[in-house]
């Protein structure tokens, strides 16, 4: 009798376990498809038009781009002593800054601007400014000149208007 009793739970406790496993696929598989779903809606749904036009003038209102002119520059070119006559580059540049603030900061220091630029382009040789990497290198290092020269203000980006080597 003693076997047959353990026999008897072994059949319950066996019943139980394959309903409460199906009851728990049964959940898993419902909360799968809740999430599911509930993501499909929150990727597929669109923002109103009124919606991107508020987040684009946000964005414009937030940080209004200034642009300063530089003085135009002729500033005669090193020649490494291959020529007889020196070279001259004839430059123009703008600088582009973030914030309006700022750009009433970097102002009053564009003679110091200025200086640095000369400084820096008269031991320039022309081979120095060939193809595309030469400007890029140029631009890279005059934006690392303005910005120690504007120190705590930030100037984004050099853009030239005109760049002529003779």
């Amino acid at each position: 009798m003693a076997k047959k009793a353990k026999t008897e739970e072994e059949g319950a406790s066996g019943d139980e376990a394959p309903k409460s496993r199906k009851k728990l696929f049964m959940i898993i598989g419902v909360v799968l498809l809740a999430a599911a779903g509930g993501g499909g809606w929150f990727f597929l749904k669109k923002p109103s038009p009124e919606q991107i036009a508020a987040a684009e003038a946000a964005a414009k209102a937030k940080n209004p781009i200034a642009f300063l002119d530089m003085k135009d520059m002729m500033i005669g070119m090193s020649n490494g002593g291959q020529q007889d006559r020196q070279p001259i580059m004839k430059i123009k540049v703008v600088l582009e800054i973030a914030d309006a603030k700022a750009a009433d900061q970097v102002k009053p220091l564009l003679p110091r601007v200025e200086d640095a630029f000369q400084v820096f382009m008269r031991e320039l040789r022309p081979s120095d400014l060939e193809g595309s990497a030469g400007m890029y290198r140029l631009k890279e290092e005059l934006l690392r000149r303005v910005n120690l020269t504007v120190y705590p203000a930030k100037v984004d980006a050099v853009l030239f208007k005109e760049l002529l080597v003779q």
